[in-house]
């Protein structure tokens, strides 16, 4: 079971990723990084992107049909949201919401580039890292 580097190393073999990051959705704070930041700086990608999420998880109208408690996470206590994934003109970002044993509240934030990125590849491939994700 991977820690955070290694999962986040991983993240970075997939086809097109530019970068990588483990952010707490709720402090805005990246538990880890690599790569190369969206806009240059690690920390305001992880601020602007836990904005992004936040946004996803507190509302209920983007979780699943009557999973959502409008507070953040689910009735199971997980987020109410799988992914998000943000596309322009030159690149992706998938945020994967990653389940854990205490708050449920960090996501894995994937940059890909448009030209060499597989979306779905890097979406099925980020959920397993979520799932064996190891944090403590």
């Amino acid at each position: 079971m991977p820690g955070i580097d290694e999962c986040l190393l991983e993240a970075m073999r997939l086809p097109g990723a530019r970068g990588a990051a483990l952010v707490d959705w709720t402090s805005g704070l990246a538990l880890g990084a690599v790569g190369e930041p969206p806009g240059g700086d690690h920390e305001t990608t992880a601020a602007e992107a836990a904005e992004l999420a936040r946004l996803a998880a507190e509302h209920g109208a983007f979780a699943a049909t009557g999973t959502g408690t409008g507070t953040g996470t689910a009735d199971d206590g997980r987020p109410p949201v799988e992914d998000l994934i943000v596309s322009n003109r030159d690149s992706y970002h998938l945020l994967r919401f990653v389940d854990t044993g205490f708050d449920s509240t960090v996501f894995l934030h994937l940059w890909l580039t448009r030209a060499e990125g597989n979306l779905a590849l890097a979406r099925i491939r980020l959920g397993e890292m979520a799932e064996r994700l190891v944090l403590g």
